[in-house]
């Protein structure tokens, strides 16, 4: 490399001696300055940059001595002097348009022209004047250090595009991607007719690790922009497009759009990127979601999904080295989270620093490795964490403190919930180990249906399935994720999912009832269309990875149709007298200073466990301010409170007998 910048930098001197030769030939003799003479050195063995910047552009010879000309003033303090004697006015010491058709051999017109290649890449800028033959010239900065042979980004990009790192350590899955990537690249067809790839999914660092790979095997350098950076104005959309192109063909570059995070209904947004994958003259990636509807130019969509459970056995192994032993527990990990290498390493390395740093205050001299269980649960308990910070924006996460014991439910119910528990827990042996898993996701979610009346238990068993499988719970309000607009809906929900994918966390669907009904009959295009977005949200947990729950208050309004596609159903039944007895022994926790309760008297209100706990709660707080424990009066006047918001009369036969 240092003998061909040596040679280089031979060869553009020796073009400039030849250069300045013409200006002494035309220069004013009495303006002329006493010159050295200079040496034009030996031919370079390979091109120099002069030499590919004008093949790559198609320079005729009259553009390539205009354009070493401009350089010539920046790299050479006697070029300045030789312009003014050329012009035959000390003022005029700059070239212009004038002075280069006046002493350049072959000198054309349409060199001047905006889309002749001087000005359309770029390569040479005008100063203000009067007019076009005598208005200052002065060559690009960036195109100078390329000709100097210093490559370097253009300032005017470098907060908008940034390099991608090649790296080759991918998961077979996706070296059989990015081969795949290659081979739609290769042939003898033009670089600007190259058709653009698009890479779909959440896959977000899996889809840059293809991409680079695949570009470093074309010979190409990958460069990425966010989307959501473009300029939206149509004159900084254009210098973009002219910039990066000038440097893509200079430099071999390649530039990947990543529209994962534009928001669709940013129109401007949308308008440059679908400009710029038109029009660029370059190689082409999209990054994105969803795959993006081809327009003019050919394109050609590849679905990148997580690595394969079994990769991800690998990966989970080799990040936590040969010394740790989790005794086949990875599994639990693999069957549970959906994690790329990044992730998975990043998790590995944070996890074994905390156990370094417990490890270096103890004091020991030589500290206890971790043993298996807990390496498992820290390990557990970050894997978790990971799709919080995308579904907190989506949904509400629930802090789940009820256990079993909680739980006032007939055995018949409280069995299928163990069921469920059961499904999600074994996962991994029944569909991977064992084979039901086959070739197809579909009918591999666990899915259920919670309907009962309000207060009757469906939102606590969800939270004592979340505590029994160690999973974080998201309620999603169905009311708020429907829309008027035909495909929005389904949209919001596939953002849900999306999210939810990675931790595989337990999805509460509340108030199925706003999308679910009976739809057998359609009769216009919005029952057709309520029927798309059932199918699409019953077709999205069939799919998904962990546990999804809807709740109903009404189960006579769901279609059955519908209803066979769930795997689970729980019917929550009203708490009988016995029952509601026992949420009364229940309710008060054990540091709440209680006096004269009469759980049995208690029970005859007759209402669900929901409002049990309201009632008991507002008693806890009349009895906190009288400063007493609490007792029977203060859950009267609760009582009375919590009819009153029911708009239910509270009758003598319901308190009899809980003052005396």
């Amino acid at each position: 490399m240092d003998n061909w910048q040596a040679d280089n930098h031979t060869a553009l001197i020796g073009a400039l001696a030849q250069m300045r030769q013409i200006l002494v030939d035309h220069a004013d003799p009495q303006l002329l300055p006493d010159l050295p003479a200079v040496d034009p050195g030996p031919p370079m063995a390979l091109p120099s940059t002069l030499e590919q910047l004008s093949n790559l552009f198609d320079l005729s010879q009259f553009e390539q001595l205009l354009l070493l000309l401009c350089a010539g003033v920046e790299l050479d303090a006697s070029f300045s002097v030789l312009c003014a004697a050329a012009q035959g006015d000390a003022q005029r010491n700059y070239p212009t348009f004038s002075l280069a058709l006046a002493i350049l051999p072959e000198a054309h017109w349409s060199a001047l022209l905006p889309t002749a290649a001087l000005r359309r890449w770029r390569l040479i800028e005008l100063g203000s004047g009067n007019s076009l033959t005598t208005t200052p010239l002065r060559i690009d900065e960036w195109v100078l250090h390329y000709l100097v042979g210093v490559a370097q980004q253009d300032e005017r990009l470098m907060n908008l595009v940034q390099p991608v790192v090649s790296n080759e350590d991918l998961v077979l899955s996706h070296w059989e991607l990015s081969e795949q990537l290659v081979a739609a690249w290769s042939g003898d067809t033009a670089m600007a007719q190259l058709p653009i790839l698009q890479l779909c999914g959440t896959e977000v660092t899996g889809k840059r690790a293809i991409a680079a790979v695949a570009c470093h095997f074309c010979g190409l350098n990958l460069y990425s922009v966010a989307a959501y950076t473009l300029p939206s104005a149509l004159n900084d959309l254009l210098q973009f497009r002219q910039l990066w192109e000038r440097e893509a063909l200079l430099m071999g570059h390649a530039l990947l759009i990543d529209c994962d995070h534009i928001d669709p209904a940013d129109t401007q947004k949308e308008s440059a990127i679908a400009y710029l994958s038109e029009t660029l003259n370059c190689p082409v990636m999209i990054s994105s979601l969803d795959r993006r509807r081809p327009q003019q130019r050919p394109l050609l969509a590849f679905d990148v999904e997580p690595p394969e459970p079994q990769e991800q056995r690998h990966i989970w192994q080799a990040a936590l080295g040969s010394q740790v032993q989790l005794n086949g527990q990875v599994d639990q990990l693999v069957a549970q989270f959906n994690l790329s290498a990044p992730i998975i390493q990043a998790t590995c390395a944070k996890v074994q620093a905390e156990f370094q740093r417990q490890g270096d205050n103890s004091g020991e001299a030589e500290p206890a490795a971790p043993d298996a269980d807990q390496l498992l649960a820290s390990l557990w308990a970050t894997c978790r964490g990971q799709a919080r910070p995308r579904l907190d924006d989506l949904a509400q996460r629930i802090d789940c403190a009820a256990d079993w014991d909680d739980l006032i439910l007939p055995e018949a119910q409280r069995q299928v919930l163990r069921d469920m528990a059961a499904h999600v827990h074994q996962r991994a042996k029944v569909y991977e180990s064992w084979g039901f898993g086959g070739k197809s996701r579909r009918g591999l979610g666990t899915s259920a249906l919670f309907s009962g009346g309000s207060g009757t238990g469906k939102t606590m068993s969800s939270e004592v399935l979340a505590k029994t499988l160690k999973l974080d719970l998201y309620r999603i309000d169905l009311s708020a994720v429907i829309s008027k607009y035909i495909g929005e809906t389904e949209k919001n929900l596939r953002r849900v999912f999306d999210a939810a994918e990675t931790g595989g966390v337990i999805l509460l669907f509340d108030e199925a009832d706003a999308l679910f009904g009976k739809r057998t009959e359609v009769k216009d295009s919005h029952d057709r269309h309520a029927n798309v977005e059932v199918s699409y949200l019953l077709q999205r947990m069939e799919s998904y990875r962990g546990l999804s729950i809807l709740t109903t208050n009404l189960k006579s309004s769901l279609d059955t149709a519908f209803m066979r596609r769930l795997r689970f159903v729980v019917q929550f039944p009203f708490p009988d007298a016995s029952q509601r007895a026992e949420i009364w022994r229940r309710v008060f926790p054990q540091k709440t200073p209680t006096e004269g309760l009469k759980p049995e008297k208690l029970a005859q209100l007759n209402v669900a466990g929901g409002n049990i706990r309201n009632i008991a709660v507002n008693a806890a707080f009349l009895a906190a301010e009288a400063n007493q424990p609490v007792r029977m009066e203060h859950l009267l006047t609760a009582a009375q409170t919590e009819y009153i918001k029911i708009e239910r009369p509270l009758t003598d036969t319901e308190v009899r007998g809980w003052l005396s």
